[in-house]
């Protein structure tokens, strides 16, 4: 019987927006058009104060989607340019990733694999979308984890590094024995401390190609 080696991959665990849909800030941009404010202003909304604003308050549940509009417009004001909070969850929604989805299956079939999704409660489930069908689909994704962890549910975020020991707690993994994917460096650098692989989800090619060097998986096209 061979033995495990500390370093075994036995978990891969994902981020979800950004990574199993289209990235939330080619949304983000097309709104700022929309408006006539400059590209990735919003973005730049969300890195002022990252731990304390408003979005991160509303991903941890900590205020109501009526208080986070408000919040979020008063941010953005100060910062140049006023965006009432509901027009940005409105379009944070994106489109599911096929391939993804297969990779994640043929994942299951050798890894346990969780889901880790800094989230808001707007919308239906991790999607945060209001549209049912699109709702319906991702959560046939959801349904292959062996668990989800939504920051709307457990009340922290990441970067916060309980959410991930918390997680891999549950699946009953070492954070060594883990791979995690996300789009926001920001949330790889406390997995990493913890002694996680990490890849950042640029493309969803990228993504692919580095978690199969990774595996040693073959994941077709």
């Amino acid at each position: 019987m061979s033995q495990t080696t500390e370093s075994e991959i036995k978990a891969i665990l994902w981020d979800f927006g950004g990574v199993f849909t289209s990235s939330p800030f080619d949304a983000f941009n097309a709104l700022e058009a929309k408006l006539g404010v400059p590209a990735d202003f919003i973005r730049s909304v969300n890195a002022t104060n990252p731990t304390g604003n408003a979005w991160a308050k509303f991903e941890s549940n900590s205020v109501s989607l009526e208080e986070f509009d408000t919040l979020f417009a008063t941010e953005s004001a100060a910062l140049g340019h006023r965006i009432n909070g509901k027009d940005v969850v409105a379009v944070l929604s994106g489109s599911l990733r096929p391939r993804m989805v297969s990779v994640l299956k043929t994942c299951k079939q050798h890894f346990k694999v969780a889901c880790i999704t800094n989230n808001v409660k707007a919308g239906h489930g991790p999607s945060m979308t209001k549209d049912q069908n699109k709702a319906d689909a991702v959560a046939e994704v959801m349904a292959l984890f062996d668990l989800v962890v939504e920051s709307s549910k457990e009340g922290i975020r990441k970067p916060d590094p309980r959410i991930y020991l918390s997680t891999c707690e549950r699946i009953g993994v070492n954070p060594k024995n883990a791979v995690f994917l996300d789009d926001l460096g920001i949330n790889l650098k406390p997995a990493r401390a913890l002694g996680m692989r990490t890849i950042k989800v640029v493309s969803e090619h990228q993504a692919i190609d580095d978690l199969a060097a990774m595996t040693q998986l073959s994941f077709s096209e």
